[in-house]
């Protein structure tokens, strides 16, 4: 029969306390051999988890880079590019700007985090399109853009879907009478070249065929004081290339004569101005100035001026380029459209951080002169 020896209470708890001095002597020794105590013997506390404001860090993406199109139909355009680098938080998506050419309307698309999408929307057989993409983050961040892609859209599904090259070299004769003469190098095709359209731009965002003609030599009526003239090949299929450059011509009326009277100063600039934000998120905006030419002449080589009234800071533009100093911004024409006709207008979107309201400017002045709201 075997028996339980008891000890007394006073003698269990020393041999209690003498057992944890044993235990921290080994801890010690396992630490002293190896350097560090093995994550079962931790005996720290784990930091409380601390809950403050969010992340305000100013670095935004990198901007995407390697822009291409890798496949293009009659209805879409399939886009893939190399993803932009974290700033201070993690990449979230990318915003895909795109615009027909000779146009001022733009469209976007958002699209999560991937290196690869395919737009649809206002996508149309034998169109020039220009592509541009930026990244966001988690806190609202955007980055700068990636280089312009230019792609055109085949104008069938099937057969030969490849157009010609852009022409080159397209000039005016020096005129400023009622036509000029346009003259352009040959383009190649991988089939064969047809003839080349010939297009009048009015600067803002209608063009007017004026003919289809086999050689690289056209005369156009001048009609407006300046009118823009581009030209694009085309093929026996009716694939049109991207545009070629574009030029301006003085004219449409005769040259006066050395008896003539001479000419009374021109009327004064009039304009009609407005600002509107298109889209206001908590730390940036999409924004439109619009500028109506209200007078009975032509501005030439627009200027637009403004002061934003907060911290309005401009990333991007479209339609026009852009320089910030300060609150001060000043957008200048692109080289399509540098002309307001009298009655017509040109619109430049603005994309943008902020943190202040988003106000809009108190005046917007072109040429230096202050336009009406």
């Amino acid at each position: 029969m075997s028996r339980t020896r008891t000890l007394p209470s006073s003698l269990r708890l020393a041999s209690v306390a003498a057992l944890a001095l044993i235990a921290g002597a080994l801890l010690i020794a396992v630490n002293d051999a190896s350097g560090s105590a093995p994550a079962a013997a931790s005996l720290s506390t784990p930091a409380p988890s601390i809950s403050g404001t969010p992340n305000t860090s100013p670095f935004p993406p990198s901007p995407p880079t390697n822009l291409q199109a890798s496949a293009v139909t009659t209805t879409s355009v399939t886009l893939t590019w190399t993803a932009s680098a974290r700033g201070c938080c993690a990449v979230t998506g990318y915003d895909i700007l795109y615009q027909q050419a000779f146009n001022d309307i733009f469209w976007t698309a958002s699209v999560g985090n991937v290196t690869t999408a395919t737009v649809t929307a206002e996508i149309r057989p034998g169109q020039q399109y220009r592509f541009w993409v930026s990244a966001h983050d988690d806190l609202g961040h955007r980055s700068g853009s990636s280089a312009v892609v230019t792609v055109v859209t085949p104008v069938a599904t099937g057969g030969d879907t490849v157009p010609p090259a852009a022409p080159t070299g397209l000039a005016a004769d020096p005129t400023n009478g009622p036509t000029t003469t346009l003259t352009w190098s040959p383009s190649t095709d991988n089939v064969g070249v047809t003839g080349y359209n010939v297009y009048r731009f009015d600067g803002v965002f209608v063009s007017t065929l004026l003919a289809t003609v086999p050689g690289t030599t056209y005369t156009a009526a001048v009609v407006t004081p300046r009118d823009q003239f581009y030209v694009r090949a085309r093929d026996a299929a009716g694939n049109l290339s991207a545009a070629s450059n574009s030029v301006t011509v003085t004219g449409g009326s005769p040259r006066p004569s050395s008896s003539s009277p001479s000419p009374s100063a021109p009327p004064p600039l009039s304009c009609r101005a407005t600002f509107t934000y298109t889209s206001v998120w908590s730390s940036g905006f999409v924004a439109d100035v619009t500028v109506t030419n209200t007078g009975t002449t032509p501005i030439v080589d627009w200027v637009i001026t403004f002061s934003f009234g907060g911290d309005q800071r401009v990333i991007q533009s479209w339609n026009g380029s852009y320089v910030q100093t300060g609150t001060a911004v000043t957008l200048t024409h692109a080289t399509w459209n540098r002309i307001i006709p009298p009655g017509g207008s040109v619109t430049v979107g603005l994309y943008g951080e902020r943190s202040t309201p988003a106000t809009p400017p108190a005046v917007v002045s072109v040429n230096g002169v202050p336009c009406a709201s």
